[in-house]
């Protein structure tokens, strides 16, 4: 059986790409947090159309990282409520956070795969080396936000938002509203869509 975990606030309705190429033999659960509750009209058709079994987990905790934390939570329990199976089961995590990678490291030291897509079609993540350079976003956020400290969120709020609403929500939901409101102005420049 395959197993589909969807970081939906990372991934949007991209990450449904290839949902019609699924069977009655794998299971999606889709984690959503209330930054991201919506579904296209489109979505919605292909999700009733879809032979998988699909799920939902709606992620109500406003901490950061919430919804990371309970969807690993979730895949710990899955492969160890499957392991007793005798029947090789598949567990892909669908998200662009390169981060997750740390999971499908643990989980193959325990002869576990834990694949890591972009979406539904099986397209990989690349894995991001780490360095301690700051990337051209960040050099440029080191002159307009005062609390250097904030810089590596908000450059990750803005490489992964997909548009200004966007990128205003995630803010108003890391920070308080008028720090908000002023890293909003102050990046919008940056922002291009």
């Amino acid at each position: 059986m395959n197993y589909f975990l969807i970081d939906y606030e990372n991934v949007n309705v991209a990450g449904f790409d290839g949902l019609s190429n699924l069977t009655a033999e794998d299971v999606v659960i889709v984690f959503y947090t209330e930054n991201a509750e919506t579904l296209t009209f489109d979505l919605h058709t292909k999700i009733n159309e879809s032979k998988a079994k699909i799920q939902f987990q709606k992620v109500s905790a406003k901490s950061k990282n919430a919804l990371d934390f309970q969807l690993c939570s979730y895949l710990g329990y899955l492969i160890r409520d499957k392991m007793d199976n005798s029947n090789q089961n598949n567990y892909y995590i669908v998200s662009n956070d390169s981060g997750y990678a740390v999971l499908s490291n643990y989980w193959k030291q325990r002869a576990v795969d834990v694949k890591i897509f972009r979406n539904l079609k099986n397209q990989a993540v690349p894995v991001q080396k780490s360095t301690n350079k700051p990337s051209e976003l960040e050099k440029s956020l080191s002159g307009i936000v005062k609390n250097k400290n904030d810089i590596a969120e908000i450059s990750k709020i803005l490489n992964e938002s997909k548009d200004k609403i966007e990128v205003h929500n995630r803010l108003q939901k890391k920070f308080d509203s008028q720090k908000a409101g002023e890293i909003y102005r102050a990046t919008k420049s940056l922002i291009s869509k």
